[in-house]
């Protein structure tokens, strides 16, 4: 019989990862507000508020259940909606239902460290957020930690790729982040996002025994004004503008995804660079190499 996977949550990174399984034979449920992106990628399209708790009812047994609902403004009402109510109430709806998941994932963000001073963090790490977003999602980390659900919870950076262009347009703009004092990035691409969770998805349907955290990041945290330098040399930009804000040094880290490659998970876009040469690939933006 095949597997059923059930993505809450099925955004960019949720469809990718449902093409992916998909393409394993299984069959893939996406829940989300607005069904329309879903037409014609397979995906079973289920629109729902997973707030509604007799909602959830209508939700199909699935092997394999994928949390991956985001905040829909930065809000701390928003993100206590999505990641602290929804979640606990969709963990409740599981626990009782007779025939409960084989795993749980819940996709949560490097945003519960709060390391500012380029310190090297992983599963382990002190989780210290200054910020609303932050603590939340500490605290959707600690309900599914302990729930009766076998669950894991995975640790995305900042998720770059198609459609995702603001870096690249700040550096067309000849805008470019301080040298000093160096702010650390932390960053994947979103088909790696949907890799890490197809990958985690196997073992779990194998019988393995997953770790209760994983983290997700490129293989090389980089300094911002690196990152920004390489794209403009990439460009033919020569940069001259400052980034004040977005880019408050609200945090600066240097991710460390080891447990993940331990497991055996190799990065199709292991740095910024491989990455962002797909997007620019993707998005048609020339380089300076094929001006």
């Amino acid at each position: 019989m095949n597997k059923t996977v059930l993505i809450l949550g099925c955004g960019d990174v949720g469809t990718a990862l449902g093409q992916r399984q998909l393409a394993r034979g299984y069959r893939v449920v996406g829940v989300r507000r607005s069904v329309q992106a879903l037409a014609d990628t397979g995906i079973e399209a289920l629109s729902m508020d997973v707030n509604d708790e007799h909602a959830l009812d209508t939700l199909p047994d699935a092997d394999i259940v994928v949390y991956a609902i985001s905040a829909d403004r930065f809000e701390e009402s928003a993100y206590q909606a999505a990641y602290v109510d929804g979640l606990s109430q969709v963990l409740t709806h599981f626990e009782n239902r007779r025939t409960p998941p084989a795993h749980f994932f819940f996709v949560s963000s490097t945003s519960v460290y709060g390391q500012q001073e380029g310190e090297r963090v992983d599963e382990e790490s002190e989780l210290s957020p200054a910020s609303f977003s932050g603590r939340l999602l500490v605290e959707a980390e600690q309900r599914l930690a302990t729930s009766s659900l076998k669950g894991t919870t995975v640790r995305f950076s900042g998720i770059y790729g198609p459609g995702r262009e603001r870096l690249i347009g700040q550096v067309q703009e000849g805008r470019i982040a301080p040298e000093t004092p160096p702010m650390y990035s932390n960053r994947i691409h979103r088909d790696d996002c949907a890799g890490v969770l197809d990958f985690l998805i196997e073992k779990a349907l194998a019988g393995e025994t997953l770790a209760a955290v994983y983290l997700g990041s490129d293989s090389e945290p980089t300094p911002l004004h690196d990152v920004m330098l390489w794209l403009a040399q990439k460009l033919g930009v020569k940069p001259d503008t400052p980034i004040q804000s977005p880019l408050r040094r609200r945090a600066s880290k240097r991710c460390d995804s080891t447990r993940l490659v331990e497991a055996g998970y190799r990065f199709e876009y292991p740095t910024f660079r491989e990455g962002y040469a797909q997007v620019m690939r993707e998005a048609g933006i020339k380089t300076a190499e094929q001006a």
